[in-house]
């Protein structure tokens, strides 16, 4: 069941994220809110793509400098005697079509003019002239939104070869990125359709694909097709044949003043972004360009929504899906380079298939996956470390595991050799104490019982808790973290024991026998690989264990070995309580008596010395001496556990049994 919600809770994440990817990614594409992003997908790949030469039209500017070298006003029509001459020039020098982005609505003051050049676009054949078609005053009582057309004037377009439409639709960021043939209802279709049709290019040989989404194939910013100022082109001086034989020539205004008198009209462009100082193009150019895609069959085309929504739902699923197994920098790592592939393939897409998708959603994609998998994992790494400290909170004091909270090598397998400071505690008579009580007041108990002695004792000297063993504990000093004084941190917090107040049980005190033993042992993670535990193995952990069984042999309860106690030598005082050999154990063991601090020495020097003396004769055979020198003891400390224990063994101990090699050791064969 653990190792299921391991899976699981990933695969949540993971599935989460993938709703979230998925979801944002097919908003952004069908609301207005992810129209931005769809525009910038468009623009984007043209400003690092080279310019692409065209060699098929050219445009003639009614700019600023021919308004004042043709002495034109800014704000009345031009002067059709010039256009006439326009014509023909361009006539004599090969043109092949002539496109007048000019509206002529009304009739010049003098006919003859527009005689004149009404012969002239005759004599040329191939002039096409724009209209006008605006969205007429909107009225709810009728079936169709009606659209009003402005046409040249009837002498003028009876002569035009073409009439289209100069309407374009721009963006609201005034920008035209889709070609616009004229809507269905309409009479005319555009301009750029007109001509190309006129020229027999094969996008318009069938007008029913005439409503087909196309979007322009930009050539490059502003000023990048072959043009000229108006005036220039008048000159009949200037070798300019080579630049208009066999071009499509389109005539329109291209002005910086504020009043123009046929017609202003710029708009952005994809490069607009890149040159604030040349944002817009003038509506020729993009007429011309419409014109040219028409022409060369080179418009972008784009994708189906539905192909695209579900490129949406794939690419949301594989990032939704796959990011969030990522640690938050592989993550980065991972997302950095999807977008540098997104980015690779749409430009590859838009520059050898002139297809173009709304790549920037993909990258928002990426961008939301990233976040989910960064905020997932550090919410997954923050209850992990919030579980770790947790864990760690079970066996170290809270400094240490503020210290160790962010080193998770702890809870790896593993273990090394080190030397410890053992302590193992039991509560004396425990069984007979608790029998018969209600398992939630033991519970209570045991619980009060434990925090009193962790919180108390081990903490505060930064013991290491290892585990809980019925009613006793099992803790150890210098590890995971070293700890040069850990036999005086250990001898310390057993002392702590006894200064408590003695918790009462089923109305009897709990009385703690502890045992200390410093050596070393094998410590770190042990078990399997579904649960392991951070503990201590080796002989020396159950040389603790036995010191802290010795106490009720000798009535005491607070024992240590001689190794943990020549570590602390002058800073705890203690006396010597005889040597062991203990049960599973070949070598004799020296055993000290932990008593207290130094400042305690005074008080219960008199009975130590004493029972030090006593203990000396023992071991020297001279048992009449040692029997009176326990005598005294328990004289000086009444009821003294190990005084008793020795006179019980003074009349059990058969002297003439006694090998020679005996130096006063005690064997006890239980634990």
């Amino acid at each position: 069941m653990e190792a299921k919600k391991r899976i699981s809770q990933p695969m949540m994440g993971a599935l989460a994220g993938a709703g979230l990817v998925v979801g944002i990614g097919l908003a952004l594409h069908i609301f207005r809110v992810g129209l931005g992003l769809i525009h910038w997908s468009y623009d984007l790949p043209f400003a690092v793509r080279a310019n692409i030469g065209t060699d098929e039209a050219v445009l003639i500017y009614m700019d600023d400098a021919s308004h004042a070298a043709l002495q034109q006003p800014f704000n009345t029509a031009w002067s059709r005697a010039l256009h006439e001459q326009l014509v023909r020039r361009l006539t004599k020098a090969g043109a092949r079509a002539i496109v007048f982005d000019v509206v002529f609505a009304d009739a010049s003051p003098n006919p003859e003019v527009d005689r004149a050049f009404a012969a002239a676009m005759t004599n040329h054949g191939r002039v096409v002239l724009a209209a006008d078609t605006v969205q007429a005053i909107f009225d709810p009582s009728m079936v169709s939104n009606m659209r009003n057309v402005t046409p040249p004037t009837d002498g003028l377009r009876d002569a035009a070869a073409d009439i289209g439409s100069a309407e374009m639709k721009p963006a609201q960021d005034f920008a035209v990125r889709r070609h616009f043939h004229g809507s269905s209802d309409d009479v005319l279709t555009s301009v750029s359709w007109a001509t190309a049709r006129l020229l027999g290019a094969a996008a318009t040989t069938n007008d029913a694909t005439r409503q087909d989404e196309r979007w322009l194939n930009y050539y490059g910013p502003p000023g990048t097709l072959p043009s000229l100022s108006y005036h220039r082109a008048l000159d009949t001086n200037a070798p300019l044949n080579h630049l208009f034989r066999g071009k499509v020539v389109f005539i329109g205004a291209n002005l910086l003043t504020v009043f123009a008198g046929e017609r202003k009209d710029q708009f952005r462009s994809p490069y607009s972004y890149w040159n604030p100082k040349n944002q817009f193009m003038s509506g020729v150019e993009v007429q011309a360009t419409v014109f040219l895609n028409l022409l060369r069959g080179d418009w972008l085309r784009r994708g189906s929504p539905g192909v695209e929504r579900a490129v949406l739902v794939l690419l949301g699923l594989v990032f939704g899906l796959g990011l969030v197994r990522f640690r938050p920098s592989m993550a980065t790592l991972v997302a950095g380079l999807s977008v540098l592939l997104v980015i690779a393939s749409a430009y590859s897409l838009a520059a050898l298939q002139s297809v173009w998708f709304p790549w920037l959603l993909v990258v928002a994609e990426i961008a939301v996956a990233l976040f989910w998998s960064i905020l997932f994992n550090s919410i997954q790494l923050y209850v992990q470390k919030k579980l770790y400290e947790h864990t760690l909170g079970l066996y170290l004091s809270p400094k240490l595991v503020r210290k160790f909270s962010s080193d998770a090598k702890l809870l790896k397998p593993g273990a090394e050799k080190q030397t410890l400071t053992i302590l193992f505690s039991d509560i004396a008579n425990f069984t007979s104490i608790s029998e018969g009580m209600d398992s939630d007041e033991l519970a209570r108990s045991m619980n009060g019982y434990f925090q009193n002695a962790v919180s108390l004792c081990i903490h505060p000297t930064d013991g290491t808790v290892v585990k809980y063993i019925g009613d006793a504990i099992f803790a150890f000093w210098n590890a995971p973290e070293p700890q040069d004084d850990h036999a005086l941190r250990a001898c310390l917090a057993a002392l702590n024991f006894h200064r408590q107040e003695a918790q009462a049980m089923n109305g009897q005190p709990l009385i703690t026998r502890i045992g200390l033993h410093t050596g070393v042992a094998n410590v770190g993670n042990f078990g399997s690989t579904e649960r392991v535990d951070y503990t201590a193995l080796g002989e020396n952990i159950n040389l603790a264990s036995r010191m802290e069984g010795l106490n009720k042999y000798l009535g005491t309860t607070l024992l240590a070995t001689g190794e943990t106690f020549a570590a602390v030598t002058g800073k705890v005082i203690s006396r010597f309580a005889g040597r062991f050999r203990l049960k599973g154990f070949e070598r004799a063991v020296d055993v000290h008596e932990l008593v207290g601090t130094p400042e305690e020495a005074e008080a219960t020097r008199l009975w130590r010395d004493t029972f030090g003396e006593a203990l000396r004769h023992f071991q020297e055979r001279n048992f009449a001496a040692a029997e009176a020198g326990f005598r005294r003891t328990l004289e000086l400390h009444p009821g003294d556990g190990p005084a008793e224990f020795y006179l019980t063994r003074l009349a059990e101990l058969p002297p003439g049994l006694l090998p020679d090699e005996w130096t006063g050791e005690v064997e006890l064969k239980d634990k």
